[in-house]
């Protein structure tokens, strides 16, 4: 599932830069696979927790997995929507700005689910806290990007519709970092049994290295 996830945000970014209308409209089509992954994979996890009563580390790799799952999904339905907007500037014309911000942090993004899904499958949660402060810097460059795109917009209103697209494309992104860092809090949480969810990174450090 989280291959497949990967793929599509890869796919998603593709269609926007490249104009690719059948390639958007691929990515939203295969988002019903993610889907009925997540549906299958839920049942299984309460197949596991009703039969076998699993405790201590075992019972939180349930509950991590089962909240990853969530994470992994919606970053499937920000895919799809970044493909649907990709759709709609392949047809109105591409927007005269923000693409570099957005091929800039979608590189930055699509990294972000590749090493937290690396770290969840090796259980490395060093790797994982470097996810977690890759976000930080992510949600930096997109309040930057949206600035430059909305004096842009009053500065030029002719191209209020297209560059809106994009900001949502943004949008989008920077949802997918959150979500990856997300499941980098839930090896975490796997692993240390500790939650770090509003901590500090100051404390998170110590949680890791106690």
């Amino acid at each position: 599932m989280g291959g497949l996830v990967e793929k599509q945000v890869g796919d998603a970014m593709h269609s926007l830069l490249d104009a690719d209308s059948a390639l958007a409209v691929s990515v939203q089509a295969n988002d019903h696979k993610i889907n009925a992954m997540e549906t299958r994979i839920d049942e299984e996890l309460v197949r596991i927790l009703a039969r076998r009563q699993p405790a201590a580390s075992d019972l939180r790799m349930i509950i991590a997995i089962s909240k990853s799952l969530t994470d992994l999904e919606r970053i499937g339905d920000e895919a799809a929507k970044i493909a649907r907007y990709a759709q709609v500037l392949c047809e109105e014309g591409e927007s005269p700005r923000g693409y570099m911000e957005t091929r800039h942090i979608g590189n930055q993004v699509r990294l972000m689910i590749h090493d937290t899904l690396d770290a969840f499958a090796r259980l490395d949660i060093e790797q994982a806290f470097k996810v977690m402060q890759a976000d930080s810097e992510i949600d930096l460059e997109y309040k930057t990007a949206t600035r430059a795109l909305m004096t842009y917009m009053m500065e030029d209103p002719r191209y209020i519709s297209r560059v809106l697209n994009v900001l949502w494309v943004l949008r989008g992104l920077e949802r997918i970092g959150d979500h990856a860092r997300n499941i980098s809090e839930q090896l975490i949480y796997l692993v240390k049994g500790a939650d770090v969810r509003h901590t500090s990174y100051e404390l998170i450090e110590k949680k890791i290295h106690s």
